[in-house]
């Protein structure tokens, strides 16, 4: 039976994948937070990761903007941050998996910035509220095409991590320095949800996030994935 929708349904998100034709939908997107303990340590945190779990935050799909667009500086903020990150994208599902069996999800890899309002980030954390504000907005999730994983290759577990504003270096890192493993992140996750294909999940950032203006150019790349560009533009009116 066909389904009357009372207006247009909004247009399904997907994202480029390199080197094909086909395109991957996305169906949720999961972050990290504090998985560099460089970053953790610059945010006033330590993370200590014998008696802590890893933590999550969402963004809505519709907050995906692919690299190369213009990203609109966002309203109601002062202090808006990049964050460049290693995203993994899931091509299977499951639900309480092993560590050694989370590579079977893995689809690919991009990078990625979470773009975040940080003034509005650090309200909520004085008053303990949920960080939707500060983290899930519009174009909040940059992403560059993805890399298919080839098969039979290891997951991701090093490789150079870096991020340029204006040619200027601002972070510099490396995947090895990632507090908890792609894997270790994929089977703890698994536990709280039923992993499904199109979930896409963003890692977290190391050490040296900063703030943006429009006008300013955002470069980042990771070893063996690619590179993620993103120019912010004048707040939309």
């Amino acid at each position: 039976m066909t389904q009357r929708l009372c207006f247009a349904a909004q247009p399904a998100v997907t994202v480029t994948i390199q080197d094909s034709d086909a395109r991957f939908p996305v169906h949720r997107i999961f972050c990290v937070g504090r998985n560099y303990h460089a970053h953790a340590a610059e945010m006033g945190v330590t993370v200590d990761k014998a008696t802590t779990q890893p933590f999550y935050f969402n963004k809505h799909p519709s907050a995906i903007a692919e690299s190369g667009s213009g990203i609109a500086y966002p309203p109601e903020t002062r202090n808006y941050h990049f964050e460049m990150e290693l995203v993994v994208a899931l091509g299977a599902g499951g639900f309480r998996v092993s560590e050694t069996a989370a590579i079977d999800l893995v689809y690919g890899y991009a990078a990625g910035l979470d773009m975040t309002r940080r003034d509005l980030q650090q309200r909520a954390k004085v008053h303990a509220h949920p960080w939707d504000l500060g983290k899930d907005f519009e174009q909040a999730a940059v992403i560059s095409p993805l890399v298919i994983k080839p098969e039979g290759a290891p997951l991701l577990q090093q490789g150079a991590i870096e991020l340029s504003v204006n040619e200027s270096v601002k972070q510099s890192s490396n995947l090895s320095l990632m507090i908890w493993s792609v894997a270790e992140l994929i089977s703890d996750l698994s536990r709280y949800y039923r992993l499904l294909p199109g979930d896409l999940i963003y890692t977290g950032t190391p050490e040296g996030v900063g703030p943006v203006v429009p006008g300013d150019s955002l470069q980042g790349h990771i070893q063996g994935v690619g590179q993620v560009v993103a120019n912010i533009t004048a707040q939309a009116a």
